[in-house]
């Protein structure tokens, strides 16, 4: 039988060729989602813990005075304690408030890299952002004043300055710091002096470990140690050492409210992949072999047994299933290192690797994947095809009929998987609403209740399919002869309408559902961050709100181009119990400058907005006066009722304008909130704002930029499925063209016949051309459909954990779907249309 099988494969190399085609697409199309799903959490990682440099170790929590024992660890190469903190930076009438870092004692915890002249090493030396180096218009071998403050204890507060020595340039590549407008290079001892931070904190905020070889043991001894050290200390808080990308999943979560949405992404991003191969070569696969029950019967008469036959087909199936899925594999690597390239040189301020990293899982996988449906896909054909008598088989093989036994049993069990997946995918959408912290569990349980019942879908179309082709076929048939026909050529086989629709239902509904989704996480992920980074830029006085800002600040903001809106923001300490909090006052202007609309809808008289717990919920609110701690005068004590809102930013509270004027009275104004443009660059805008007010003691943060980051982590993202997407668009183009292609050319005796009796060459093609355009346009139309219903399902599962998932429709993609849905049926036609014209009637007849 192998040399039987061999000798068939080569008989049948034009059919073997499209089959082999979809499976290398569909394996192709595996490999690129595993690699791509490398790729979105290595970049979403290294862009999260930015600050982190490429420390093998985190250290969070207070570590005060364990630095020396931290390094003393066996494998512990170097440690830094995590030390931030700012001063403000002028030369002449030119000021920049500037974060200052320490010089790391380890490249690789480090995460500003010195682009030009060399790191400080002395006191009097300091490395400027490249930014704020040109905006105080100094060189590398300039002078620039280092100004700050300190607060002796009841005394007044004393003022000081220093000369600083330029002797470098620093960058951010990970843009750790771009909220600031960079970070700024010292040595430990000066940035404690410059920056007023007290020495003997230092590793209160956690410390950073290089420890490259042995990373677990040295972890677990780091652990170990630090765990019996602070076992004595009153703190609530425990001392954790993470990994980095611990680290970054921890900050993920955190952002998505307990929840890792870039796994949850992958995860279903790949799943979907399986899914959709699977589908792929399962229908191209039962078309060839379907197409090919006259060859098996023949076999049968001359004495093949079922069990050969069966065996022959599984071997065929298995072999090609190898070699395409080897070829499917190199494919999909060569496309998501290609599209990772042109990303790298699109996007340069993204941390992206150079290359896709291979994977036991990634060359494995998809071969498994690509053998397995092969051979399953063949299965059942074979089985069918060796189940009839010879002579039986020789018939042609109709449709089922729903009044047969063995259509009503397909379509009890169609309806049985469609509705019992939706059932499933149902439960999995309340279990995410009911349960978000478990998102990883209902995502699993949405995407196994929507396979299933696509499945139904699919198992049922020979039913319904034909049913909808019909139907628009009739409101085609006005149209004239050539399209009675094709609307009759539809109907007349309805297996092979399903299996032609089919192919391009799947494609289709690959393309909305990944294109719904994406849509929809981009509107969901936009809002989270609306939630955390809700004011685009704020300015404060460099003092702390010793000093009131200039009157014309916000003025000058508001000029600046791409600046939408600038206000005063009324803003004073209060005191809710043991807790101090930033108190803002909503005015209307204010809220026209918020992002997150749920602050203002939560605001009362008699209430103030927190961003954090309040551990004594009655305790009376009183402005207190930050440094002498004595209450302001005019300001009245008030019990309010605190209303949690997750703003991401604790420590913040929100208060109307008359309860801030009855708490607090006249404040000076130390703060000026602006919002940016929705179509303007954001980090060049940001860039102005610091630049026009570069003559102003203050301080300037623009939440926007990490925001920026963000989102361009998700434009990134979202390029990557637009690679994936024309991947699955190609998937539909071949799947339609290898069934109706290989539909046309079994008709050619039909072809020949019609051309017998009169039908015209232009007619003969415009009736193909009108048939597959038929059957093309309602599997677009109704892979729509399906694609835009499933794509909000796994939105909603998979970002409806972070908060009020929004639910999105691409009209834009819905269109282009459609578009090349029907000019695949069209040109799917022309080839096969063409070989029928030219074949004479006779010739035609005369095949066997």
């Amino acid at each position: 039988m192998l040399r039987l099988t061999l000798a068939q494969m080569r008989r049948s190399l034009g059919r073997l060729t499209a089959a082999a085609i979809a499976i290398a697409i569909g394996t192709a199309f595996v490999a690129a989602t595993l690699l791509t799903g490398g790729v979105i959490k290595r970049t979403s990682y290294d862009s999260v813990t930015a600050s982190f440099a490429k420390a093998d170790l985190v250290v969070d929590g207070d570590v005060t005075g364990l630095i020396d024992e931290i390094r003393d660890v066996p494998g512990v190469a170097a440690v830094d304690p995590v030390l931030v903190s700012g001063t403000e930076i002028s030369k002449g009438a030119a000021r920049s408030w500037q974060l200052v870092l320490p010089v790391a004692s380890d490249p690789s915890l480090s995460s500003l890299t010195v682009t030009e002249g060399r790191a400080p090493e002395a006191s009097d030396e300091i490395a400027l952002p490249a930014s704020v180096a040109k905006r105080l218009d100094v060189e590398v071998g300039g002078t620039v004043e280092v100004a700050w403050t300190t607060w002796p204890e009841n005394a007044e507060p004393e003022y000081h300055t220093t000369d600083a020595n330029v002797t470098g340039l620093t960058s951010d590549p990970g843009g750790a710091w771009t909220g600031f407008g960079g970070a700024t290079l010292a040595t430990r001892d000066s940035m404690l002096e410059w920056t007023n931070l007290d020495p003997e904190t230092v590793g209160s905020e956690g410390a950073l470990i290089s420890a490259p070889k042995n990373t677990a043991a040295v972890h677990a001894a780091v652990a170990a140690m630090l765990e019996k050290a602070t076992a004595d200390r009153e703190s609530a808080v425990p001392v954790t050492v993470k990994t980095r990308d611990e680290a970054a999943e921890a900050q993920i979560e955190e952002t998505g409210d307990g929840n890792n949405f870039v796994v949850a992404a992958i995860l279903g991003f790949a799943a979907v992949a399986l899914i959709v191969a699977a589908l792929v070569i399962s229908n191209t696969f039962q078309v060839i072999v379907a197409q090919r029950a006259r060859t098996l019967a023949l076999l049968r008469c001359v004495g093949a047994l079922r069990g050969q036959l069966r065996r022959s087909v599984l071997l065929e199936a298995a072999i090609l299933g190898l070699g395409a899925s080897a070829l499917g594999v190199l494919l999909g690597t060569g496309v998501a290192q290609g599209a990772l390239s042109v990303l790298r040189r699109m996007q340069d301020d993204m941390p992206l690797p150079a290359y896709v990293t291979l994977t036991p899982s990634v060359l494995l996988v998809p071969v498994l994947v690509g053998v397995l449906v092969t051979v399953l896909a063949a299965l059942v054909p074979a089985r069918a095809a060796t189940q009839v008598s010879p002579v039986a088989a020789l018939r042609p093989i109709d449709a089922p009929d729903v009044a047969s036994r063995a259509g009503k049993l397909r379509l009890g069990f169609a309806l049985t998987l469609a509705v019992g997946g939706a059932g499933v995918l149902a439960m999995a959408l309340l279990g995410s609403v009911g349960k978000p912290d478990e998102a990883i569990v209902w995502l699993g349980l949405g995407i196994l209740g929507g396979a299933v019942s696509f499945v139904g879908v699919l198992v049922g179309a020979v039913f319904w399919v034909p049913l909808m082709v019909a139907l628009v076929g009739r409101l085609l048939g006005k149209a004239g002869p050539a399209a009675r026909l094709a609307a009759a050529n539809t109907v007349r086989n309805p297996r092979r309408t399903a299996a032609t629709s089919t192919a391009l239902l799947i494609g289709v509904t690959l393309v909305a559902l990944m294109s719904t989704g994406a849509a929809s996480a981009r509107a969901s992920l936009a809002a989270e961050l609306d939630a955390h980074y809700n004011v685009d830029v704020e300015v404060t006085s460099a003092s702390g709100g010793v000093e009131p800002l200039p009157a014309d600040v916000a003025r000058t903001v508001a000029a600046v181009p791409g600046i939408e809106s600038a206000v005063d923001v009324p803003t004073a300490e209060v005191s809710m119990g043991d807790a101090w909090l930033t108190a803002r006052a909503l005015t209307p202007e204010v809220e026209a400058v918020l992002r997150d609309d749920r602050i203002a809808a939560a605001a009362r008289d008699d209430r103030i907005v927190v961003a954090t717990d309040v551990t004594e919920p009655d305790a009376p609110v009183t402005h207190i006066d930050e440094f002498t701690g004595q209450p302001v005068d005019g300001g009245t004590p008030s019990t309010l009722e605190p209303v949690m809102v997750d703003t991401g930013r604790p420590g913040y509270a929100y208060l109307t304008p008359a309860t801030f004027d009855t708490i607090v009275g006249e404040v000076p104004t130390t703060t000026v909130w602006a919002r940016i443009a929705s179509d303007a660059d954001a980090v060049a805008v940001v860039e102005a704002v610091r630049n026009s007010l570069a003559d102003e003691s203050v301080v300037i943060e623009s939440p926007i930029s990490l925001r920026a980051q963000y989102e361009q982590l998700i434009d990134t993202l979202l390029a990557i499925v637009v690679g994936l997407l024309a991947v699955a668009v190609v998937i539909a183009l071949v799947g339609v063209a290898n069934t109706l292609s290989l539909s046309v050319i079994e008709r050619r005796r039909e072809s020949a016949t019609l051309r017998a009796i009169g039908l015209t060459k232009r007619r003969l093609r415009l009736t193909l051309a009108t048939e597959g355009m038929l059957i093309a346009g309602v599997g677009a139309v109704l892979g729509v459909i399906l694609g835009v219903l499933y794509g909000w399902a796994g939105s909603a599962i998979a970002f409806g954990a972070m908060g009020d998932s929004r639910l999105a429709v691409p009209w834009g993609d819905v269109g282009v779907i459609i578009a090349v849905a029907l000019g695949a049926g069209l040109l799917a036609s022309v080839l096969p249309a063409r070989s029928a014209v030219r074949t004479s009637p006779v010739a035609a007849l005369a095949v066997d």
